[in-house]
């Protein structure tokens, strides 16, 4: 049996990847790397340090266009520009209430593993209205490692009391996949359409379009498979 329902949060439940592109590419034209949206996308997933470290390996900037400030710094402002922008504008992605409402309804926990921290995993929880729907929600920066590695995921899982195989886990990007396999949890892939089919989501149990396509029947066949 499944015992509990963890989900990614960005670009799964909140409709936040926009924000973040838009941030990351204000911020990093003050360094004079100017990045298309498309270009952006490449770093779907992955933590804001990992997403300047990509940049910065592939298109280095001065000391001078710093002007003073640090690598770590940039991704500051990319996190704090996106803080505002989830707070104000964002919405949650179809069928991420939906989902949220089936876990709750059938009485199975609910939890949000993130690689964002804590402070916006806040600001989305109450942006969305979720809060109710949730048992508890885990930051991959309070783990010693973030996703793709697997710490996040088992941390969620030892909160919530559950075995990790008797977790699903629903994510969005390669880096979040990786990082529920490899926690040993049945793993539901809900890739943007941009990359739908790409072959990093073949580690998954299964792939959908959209949380509008995960239903209750959906969820029985889950369970039967792992049964069988």
């Amino acid at each position: 049996m499944i015992h509990a329902a963890i989900f990614d949060m960005d670009g799964l439940l909140v409709d936040s990847e926009p924000h973040w592109r838009a941030m990351e590419r204000e911020v990093f034209a003050t360094v004079g790397l100017f990045l298309t949206d498309d270009e952006c996308k490449q770093t779907t997933g992955l933590p804001i340090p990992d997403v300047v470290n990509y940049w910065y390996a592939r298109a280095p900037w001065s000391d001078e266009a710093l002007a003073g400030r640090t690598n770590a710094d940039l991704g500051s402002a990319i996190t704090a520009g996106v803080h505002e922008r989830i707070a104000n504008l964002a919405e949650p992605m179809p069928g991420a209430i939906g989902i949220l409402e089936l876990f709750f309804r059938l009485g199975i926990p609910t939890a949000i593993a993130s690689a964002s921290p804590m402070s916006l995993i806040e600001v989305v929880v109450d942006r969305l209205r979720i809060r109710d729907y949730l048992t508890l929600w885990h930051s991959a920066t309070l783990e010693a490692r973030n996703k793709p590695a697997p710490d996040v995921y088992l941390g969620t899982a030892r909160k919530l009391g559950v075995l990790p195989a008797d977790c699903v886990a629903f994510e969005d990007s390669g880096s979040g996949l990786t990082s529920a396999h490899s926690a040993g949890m049945i793993t539901v892939a809900v890739p943007a359409l941009f990359e739908l089919d790409h072959p990093k989501f073949a580690i998954a149990d299964l792939i959908i379009p959209a949380l509008t396509k995960f239903s209750l029947d959906t969820l029985t066949a889950i369970q039967h498979e792992k049964q069988s």
